[in-house]
């Protein structure tokens, strides 16, 4: 059981945090009970849990420190390199050569290892995503709550956070993916009620989702466009209903 917290912070957003399983802490958002109805709320809280489960908050900031030493040594070899001097005798090469040289490597280095910890982080979204599928027994409540949360970040006055990791969606690919929504409005308020609806957000969510632009952008994303995780999701309520559902099936779309 982990320790819970209230943040008085009205952006829908939940999180865990902690050293080990044993201290760790679920925090919500003030926000996010209140925009949420209790079945949403459940979906979010399985998620989080979900992550205690799979320990990621000690995975990713293990994992997350590689593409910052690669940073390091690229920036101090190319500092070191601007005050180097360079070597006299062309046999022994350049010492200003060999530091820069040292740099650009680490640097391509930091950008590969940054990918892939990104890529990481938004498979293991989809791992918590699927595990509060089956520890609440209702993928419908976390595919509801996700459409919420995405609005709901994106209209938050704060600039993006630097400490995305501890929101349940990216708040800077909520608002790119809400932004070019609300640029087509009238194409996707499909009963031209003024409003977009859970159901019309959804289905506008998954058409600006496949632009070549969106992906590109989702490679420097912690977490999955919003509609990816909510496809899983319906895949997980399609085989719940289908009656072929398993304990060992949890993690079988991801």
């Amino acid at each position: 059981m982990p320790k819970l917290a209230i943040v008085p912070d009205n952006t829908p957003n939940a999180f865990v945090f902690g050293r080990t399983a044993k201290d760790a802490t679920l925090a919500v958002h003030e926000g996010l009970l209140m925009n949420l109805n209790h079945e949403e709320i459940k979906g979010v809280i399985g998620h989080e849990l979900g992550h205690i489960k799979h320990k990621d908050y000690i995975v990713m900031t293990v994992l997350s420190a590689m593409p910052l030493l690669a940073y390091l040594i690229a920036w101090g070899t190319w500092e070191a390199g601007r005050w180097a001097p360079a070597s006299r005798k062309k046999e022994e090469g350049s010492i200003k050569a060999a530091f820069f040289s040292i740099a650009i490597i680490s640097y391509i280095v930091y950008i590969i290892s940054l990918l892939c910890v990104m890529g990481l982080s938004r498979m293991r979204e989809h791992y918590a995503d699927a595990y509060s599928a089956y520890l609440t027994g209702s993928p419908r409540s976390l595919q509801s709550a996700l459409a919420k949360i995405t609005y709901g970040l994106s209209l938050s006055p704060k600039p993006p956070s630097g400490v995305r990791a501890f929101y349940i969606g990216d708040p800077a690919m909520a608002k790119l993916e809400i932004s070019s929504i609300m640029d087509k409005k009238a194409e996707y308020d499909l009963d031209k009620d003024g409003v977009l609806d859970e159901r019309e957000l959804e289905l506008a969510m998954e058409k600006e989702a496949k632009s070549t632009w969106a992906k590109i952008n989702t490679w420097f994303s912690t977490h999955p466009p919003t509609f990816k995780r909510i496809l899983l999701l319906r895949e997980i309520e399609q085989e719940m209903e289908s009656g072929r559902y398993t304990s060992d099936r949890v993690y079988a779309y991801i």
